[in-house]
């Protein structure tokens, strides 16, 4: 099972007087990728290297230097960690002396590695999204008891006959939130699978 960044994290560290920053940082959505790049980089370094998954999405960049020596070792080394949803971007400033094709992947895959084994983690729960309807008078026992099924209330909206709740379930317990929700609702309401 993959586990998430539970908050940024850097590491730096110096390979023949060229200077290496990795920093990683956990990503909402793959979308959020090229902010927190823009972010991360530095105009005054030689090169602002990176690799971000999301899921089954992933993209890296080599950033100027020799291709398959920075990005795609960065990437293996967020696979390497088991981790998801996060971006890692590793910056060097040259100090002079070449590192040649190998001691680059070593130096870059190395720096994110050390970031990462260094990083707070939190387990990866993969979760669904479902949706029900709820009356009025039924929705403050429904939502006291959605912490049994380990479920997470992402929106409710309201209209004239009660809410439409949105959650995040865990699929083993996606049976246990229907019976919840059939118990409240006296099998009124039944979960609807947003996939």
């Amino acid at each position: 099972m993959s586990s998430l960044l539970g908050g940024p994290a850097q590491f730096s560290e110096e390979v023949r007087k060229s200077r290496f920053l990795a920093q990683a940082h956990p990503l909402n959505d793959a979308s959020q990728a090229s902010q927190l790049l823009a972010e991360l980089r530095d105009a005054g370094a030689s090169h602002n290297c990176w690799a971000w998954k999301f899921g089954t999405q992933y993209r890296f960049s080599d950033d100027g230097e020799p291709g398959g020596t920075a990005g795609r070792p960065i990437l293996g080394a967020i696979e390497a960690q088991e981790m998801d949803q996060l971006i890692v971007v590793v910056t060097r400033w040259y100090g002079g002396i070449q590192l040649g094709t190998g001691g680059l992947a070593r130096a870059y895959g190395g720096c994110a590695n050390q970031c990462l084994q260094q990083a707070e983690r939190i387990a990866h729960v993969p979760r669904l999204n479902v949706s029900c309807q709820l009356n009025f008078s039924e929705l403050a026992l429904f939502k006291a008891r959605l912490d049994s099924c380990a479920t997470l209330l992402l929106n409710e909206a309201y209209d004239a006959q009660g809410a439409r709740l949105e959650l995040a379930v865990a699929p083993a317990q996606l049976d246990a939130l229907q019976r919840l929700l059939s118990d409240i609702s006296r099998g009124r309401s039944l979960l609807q699978r947003h996939d």
